[in-house]
């Protein structure tokens, strides 16, 4: 009941990121390899300067990179995905546009390495860290996640 509930609501109040990201993973299926993560869909795309995105329930992760990293970005784009479910067509502008400013911004970028910022400083990435956690039921590996993953504080201390 519960998975129903969460697919429902995810393709009626989340529907716009939902069909944007249905559409990626129809273009992308061929080529790429895929695997479920709890209710989500992911799709590995190795590219250059690409880490991972999530548009609603479907993944995409750059299958290129250590481990600990892909396993901690499972977990971090799943929450996400509930950060969808939740905020639902308010997601684009609280958490989609927000995300790809901070992670795409050649200056933002620069600012963050040469001021030691976290990454998951900005509220959504940390956001999506306790509730990718949260509703995963996993945990993280890295120690970037665990010691700077709670907007750039410990994460030791929720889990």
């Amino acid at each position: 009941m519960k998975k129903f509930l969460f697919y429902l609501v995810q393709f009626t109040w989340a529907l716009p990121q939902n069909l944007v990201g249905a559409i990626a993973y129809l273009i992308l299926s061929r080529k790429h390899e895929h695997e479920r993560f709890h209710n989500s869909f992911i799709t590995y795309v190795e590219k250059e300067n690409f880490g991972g995105v999530s548009i609603g329930i479907f993944i995409f992760i750059n299958p290129a990179r250590k481990e600990d990293w892909l396993h901690d970005t499972r977990i971090h784009e799943y929450g996400h995905t509930i950060q969808s479910l939740f905020l639902g067509p308010i997601w684009l502008f609280v958490v989609a546009l927000p995300s790809v400013i901070w992670a795409g911004s050649k200056r933002l970028a620069e600012y963050r390495k040469k001021n030691d910022v976290s990454y998951y400083t900005l509220y959504c990435e940390g956001w999506a860290n306790l509730w990718g956690a949260k509703w995963s039921g996993e945990k993280f590996k890295s120690k970037e996640m665990i010691n700077r993953g709670h907007f750039g504080k410990p994460l030791k201390k929720y889990f």
